[in-house]
């Protein structure tokens, strides 16, 4: 061999030498082909493999078992026993196989809806539950959770215990200063509620956990830190002039233990320079040693009720009754400011009670009444939910590429907004397949891996032997989100087979 070239009187040595490697390959096949398992349940070959955790496609086959991967790899020379040995065989035509998508943020009734369809509709195998503060009100969480297993549920399901849950149970309610027995009381049904939960939600921005002091959420940040779970919130303010001191009180939270920024936006932000320092915040927090990580949506509407407007001293129907009889002017005149800060009426769309599907400008024009009266003598605090245009898309969208920012729907079965039936799809459909912000494998982790790290889901979220089989088999260019403002409740298409624990759960629209 000369220059790492093989000479002419070399070349028949050389050939016999791959052949024979050829002719190895193509022996009898090894009988030993996964004898541990006398079935292989689905057995998925010809597919485009991306395992979630960001690597580069891959050609593989995969094997399934007692709701496990047990086969990562090429069947071609396994012996025709096999065939004998599988229930089912998926040609997956070199589309995409992936982890089933993780919903760092949901809402249903598991009781009401329990085959969540709008989930498994857009590759979700996984809903977490509980969030913004509140979660089943119910006195023994794991004789929920047991309830909802016997019943039946269609994807996974991560359950939170919610702070404002916690505060009624242990008799504190709305009180600012809670009594100190009562205030263990809280620590110590966290601390029990722990034993079933992932985690603690807060909705700061809501009742009773906007009555919540510091020095309250911290006691209850070392309940969480010391059981090595999760705090996610509903931070207090989300406006862009407090979203640096909102942070901030989850930071002093993240000294005790990990938090999480539920559904990040900066309410009437701009652009993508102002994403970048609420990015650069976060980043130094981390350098600090504090674990934080964040989800958003893909939309530039949040969706919640209609409370959020209303000030403080004016939110429960309590209240309100009182500060209209007794604030009305005051209440009027911090309606109308709120109202035009939100980017005015028009961008208010109501999604409950009988103006469903019409902006508040609207049913103002159709009352004629100025909309702060509508609010007041129409709908009331506790009288509709409602969709709600105030973010940048410019800025959401630069917040998506950071890579300790992942997604969620903070949708429902229900929910008059996309976000509930289209996220997941409108994540592939627009974001990576039209405006190409991210490649399709890191798009992936952000809905797989990185969720699955963030709850502590040890064997979800990538395509690896022995995990649980949450598999989806999709092309991505097919994949989309039917779901529009105005007609929301439309369930996505193009995940064309969605496994959960090793079984079929959709397939083909069914």
């Amino acid at each position: 061999m000369k220059n790492g070239i093989a000479s002419s009187n070399n070349l028949p040595v050389l050939c016999a030498c791959i052949a024979l490697l050829i002719l190895s390959s193509c022996t009898t096949p090894d009988d030993s082909f996964l004898p541990e398992y006398p079935s292989i349940d689905i057995l998925i070959r010809n597919a485009t493999v991306i395992d979630g955790r960001g690597n580069a496609p891959r050609t593989a086959d995969i094997a399934i078992a007692g709701g496990r991967i047990v086969f990562i790899g090429n069947t071609a020379f396994s012996n025709s026993d096999l065939q004998t040995r599988i229930g089912r065989e998926i040609d997956a035509g070199n589309r995409y196989v992936t982890p089933g998508f993780i919903d760092l943020h949901a809402h249903g009734d598991p009781f009401e809806t329990p085959q969540f369809e709008n989930f498994l509709a857009m590759g979700v195998t996984t809903i977490t539950l509980g969030q913004d503060g509140a979660s089943p009100d119910v006195d023994d969480l794991r004789g929920w959770l047991e309830r909802v297993q016997q019943n039946g549920i269609g994807p996974n399901l991560v359950m939170l215990v919610g702070h404002g849950n916690l505060r009624n149970q242990a008799g504190i309610g709305m009180s600012r200063e809670p009594d100190p027995a009562d205030l263990q009381k809280m620590l110590s049904l966290l601390d029990e509620a722990l034993n079933y939960a992932f985690g603690m939600s807060t909705g700061l921005e809501y009742n009773p956990g906007l009555n919540a002091s510091t020095a309250e959420l911290r006691a209850l940040a070392g309940v969480v830190g010391r059981r090595h779970r999760l705090i996610m919130s509903h931070m207090r303010n989300e406006d862009d002039d407090q979203l640096e001191t909102s942070i901030a009180e989850l930071l002093e939270q993240g000294e005790d233990a990990r938090v999480h920024i539920s559904h990040l936006k900066s309410v009437y932000g701009k652009g993508a320079a102002r994403a970048e320092q609420i990015l650069r915040l976060l980043d130094e927090a981390r350098a600090s040693g504090i674990e934080i990580t964040a989800d958003m949506y893909p939309y530039s509407a949040s969706y919640t009720g209609i409370e959020i407007v209303f000030p403080v001293w004016a939110k429960t129907q309590e209240q309100f009754d009182l500060a209209k009889v007794e604030r009305r002017e005051e209440l009027a005149e911090y309606l109308r400011k709120r109202i035009w800060s939100r980017n005015g009426p028009e961008a208010t769309l109501l999604g409950t009670g009988p103006y469903r599907g019409k902006r508040l400008s609207e049913v103002a024009f159709e009352r004629e009444m100025p909309f702060e009266d509508v609010l007041i003598d129409v709908i009331g605090p506790q009288g509709a939910d409602g969709a709600y245009f105030v973010m940048d898309d410019e800025l959401q969208q630069r917040l998506f590429q950071d890579p300790y920012v992942g997604i969620c729907s903070d949708g429902s079965p229900a929910g008059f907004h996309p976000r509930g039936h289209g996220t997941f799809a409108r994540v592939i459909e627009s974001y990576v397949e039209e405006k190409k912000l991210l490649p399709l494998t890191e798009a992936i982790r952000k809905l797989t891996s990185f969720p699955a790290g963030i709850l502590g889901l040890a064997d979800r979220g990538s395509i690896d032997l022995g995990f649980a089989a949450d598999l989806l088999i999709f092309d991505s260019k097919k994949v989309h989100a039917t779901a529009n403002y105005l007609e929301p409740i439309s369930l996505a298409t193009g995940f064309d087979v969605v496994i959960i624990n090793g079984k079929i759960a959709r397939e083909e629209g069914k």
